[in-house]
Order: structure tokens, then sequence, then C-alpha cells
């Protein structure tokens, strides 16, 4: 029996979806303000991130509704790690630490990894479909914004393995609609996929303060050249 957790999933996620995208961090990245940087801190986060999720459901892979999300080729791992190689050396391994809402986000993954399995789905749904259906937008949105070619820093966007995005989206919601469920898990998987949301606001919100320190020089560089081009 279908329990359309992917469209409740969708349906029950819209504000949270919403408050993430006005988080000034990432309006300003959609708007192409894009601070080198802040970047790649946030290409050091997500790889921890990612490293959680992917533990955990390796691990819970046998586990009947982590199963159904089982699917190698969404994994970010190897893709950080090339963008990390770019943005910080060969030694970006003993120069990236998490930030503290990283790490909270981190252990709230290897916490439900030990206890409720079944709530990493919401942690799936929320990285990975996003990372499925915008990440075109945004790897070109940073290549204009941090002048990057040949693909360089923007490894994380490209799915490799996967020929027919459209289809493979829609694969994946048939295996989240077909997980048998009952009713109070998939209230809690809504409600674990809102946090997952959150916990990704937090992470996003620690970038602002690099990014008003752009603006701010920003506008005192353009105070600057008027005075000049005045005096």
């Amino acid at each position: 029996m279908s329990t359309n957790l992917a469209q409740q999933l969708r349906e029950g996620t819209t504000k949270s979806h919403s408050m993430a995208e006005n988080v000034s961090f990432v309006k300003s990245f959609l708007g192409g303000v894009v601070d080198k940087n802040s970047y790649r801190q946030l290409i050091a986060n997500l790889f921890f991130v990612y490293v959680a999720i992917e533990e955990e459901i390796d691990k819970n892979k046998d586990h009947i509704a982590v199963q159904a999300i089982y699917f190698p080729e969404l994994h970010r791992k190897q893709s950080l790690i090339k963008d990390l190689e770019y943005y910080y050396g060969s030694n970006w391994f003993n120069i990236i630490e998490p930030s503290l809402a990283t790490q909270v986000y981190v252990d709230r993954i290897h916490s439900i990894g030990s206890n409720q399995p079944e709530l990493l789905i919401a942690h799936a749904y929320t990285r990975y479909m996003g990372d499925l259906s915008g990440g075109q937008i945004l790897k070109k949105i940073a290549q204009n914004a941090m002048q990057l070619s040949d693909n360089l820093g923007t490894s994380f966007y490209d799915f490799d393995s996967i020929k027919d995005e459209n289809l493979f989206k829609e694969m994946y919601r048939d295996s989240l609609n077909n997980i048998p469920l009952n009713l109070d898990q998939v209230s809690q998987i809504i409600a674990e996929a809102n946090t997952a949301f959150n916990l990704n606001m937090k992470v996003f919100q620690e970038l602002n303060s690099n990014l008003i320190k752009i603006m701010i020089m920003l506008l005192v560089s353009s105070i600057n050249n008027l005075r000049k081009k005045f005096a």
C-alpha cells in the first residue's frame, strides 16, 4: 500500500524550504554574490554532513525502510573531496573542520542512525533531492560568481552515474511511496525533514557573517571610488 510519502514530504516541508531559501547567504548565492572563502567553508561543512549521512545509510542499508533509499549513485563524498582538493589543496583533510552548527547536524544524523534509522529517509530526501533538482543551476551561479572554469571546484553538483535525472527522481519517489510505514512513522519522518531543513539553515546562517563583511568591503570600495571620481 502506497503511503504517498514523497508528496507528503514535499507538502510538509514547504514552509521550511521557503525559510531556508530566505537565509541571507542563500539569497545572496542565488543572486550571484558568492564569497570564495564562505563557499569553501560551505563545501567543507557539507563534506562532514554527507560523510555522516552516507556512513549511516550504509550501516543501515539492510533496514527495511533505509534499503528503499539506498542509492550509492547519489553519494557526494568523493565529489566533495575533489572540490576540497581544489579549494584547500592536497592537505585539505588536515585543514578543514566542521563549524559548530555542522557538528550539531552531524551528531543528529549519527543519533538517529543508531536509534531510529527510518528517519534517515528525511535527511537523504532533504539533501539529495535538493542537490539533484537545483544542482546545475547552482553550479552555473558558482562558476560565474567565482570565475571558475573547466568544472574545477564544482564536482559536488555533478551526478555522473545518473544519466536521466528526471527518470531517477521518479524512481526515487516511487521507492519512497512504497516503504512500509505506519502513520506515526510517516509523521515522524516529515517532522525530521523539517528538522533537517532547520539544521541546514543554521549552517547557512553561520556563513552570513562572512558575507556581511564582504558587503561592507564592497560598499567602502564603492564610496572610495566615488570620492576619487569627484575629488
